[in-house]
């Protein structure tokens, strides 16, 4: 009998974090917690990811905590904020649009990020 094929859960050490106001083209948006259209800010999170695995890392989960200038959370109760399609092996950069509620003072501060992935394709 053969064995499926096991992929084990990478780490992907992200590094270099920024972040800066979306172009005008992806800022149409809106934060709709309860189905009520609110008015946003968009944001590009940028840096480097590192994958040392040797191999391409697919869907990659973001996780990390964003908090405006008074140190409140932009994203209550949520920690994964995105994915990254693919990390190839070694550093590469990365971006990530988010919307944080207009009425929340920058600057914004970004912390505890990371991310995780599968060095072969999931199925869903």
């Amino acid at each position: 009998m053969i064995a499926p094929a096991a992929w084990a859960l990478t780490q992907i050490n992200l590094t270099d974090l920024s972040y800066h106001e979306c172009p005008a083209e992806l800022a149409e948006g809106a934060i709709t917690p309860g189905g009520a259209s609110r008015p946003a800010n968009c944001f590009i999170i940028t840096g480097n990811a590192e994958n040392r695995s040797g191999k391409p890392i697919y869907n990659a989960d973001i996780f990390g905590r964003v908090y405006d200038a008074n140190e409140n959370p932009v994203m209550q109760n949520r920690t994964r904020l995105g994915s990254i399609e693919e990390v190839p092996p070694g550093v590469s950069e990365f971006e990530l649009r988010i919307s944080v509620p207009a009425n929340q003072p920058t600057p914004l501060k970004l912390k505890q990020f990371k991310a995780s992935g599968f060095t072969g394709t999931v199925r869903r």
